[in-house]
């Protein structure tokens, strides 16, 4: 970014704004960040009205951007959990301004708010020090 207060090179967003514009990628980034590991089950759970393909196809492009780790257990059956890169978490903490700014505004469809997100609020505390995760 050049030193002048006026101009921002947006430059540095080419390429990695594609992938996290998508319409689930945020909100993925933002549940996977907020607990140490997650199943695809659990994201599946707190995302209201994604198919099983979408997240799996968003969760592809953010594990292709070094965003979300993927592990695998040699478990029948099968166990996958899911994690933010170090890359991941500073965007997670780059995105929750955002968050609280869209929480505080007045337009927000108090009904359409799911009870299980409260399980997920979103603090300027770091994952797994709240005790709740």
């Amino acid at each position: 970014m050049e030193n002048d207060s006026n101009h921002i090179c947006l430059c540095p967003l080419e390429g990695i704004i594609n992938i996290i514009a998508k319409k689930w990628a945020i909100l993925i980034i933002s549940i996977i960040g907020h607990h140490e590991k997650i199943r695809f089950n659990d994201i599946m759970q707190r995302l209201d009205g994604i198919s099983p393909k979408t997240l799996s196809d968003v969760l592809k492009d953010l594990r292709k951007e070094n965003l979300v780790h993927r592990e695998s257990f040699p478990e029948i059956p099968p166990r996958v959990e899911y994690s933010l890169t170090n890359d991941g978490k500073q965007l997670c903490d780059a995105v929750l301004p955002l968050i609280q700014w869209a929480e505080k505004r007045d337009t927000i469809d108090k009904h359409r708010c799911r009870g299980s997100c409260h399980d997920d609020t979103i603090s300027s505390k770091k994952p797994g020090k709240s005790g709740r995760h």
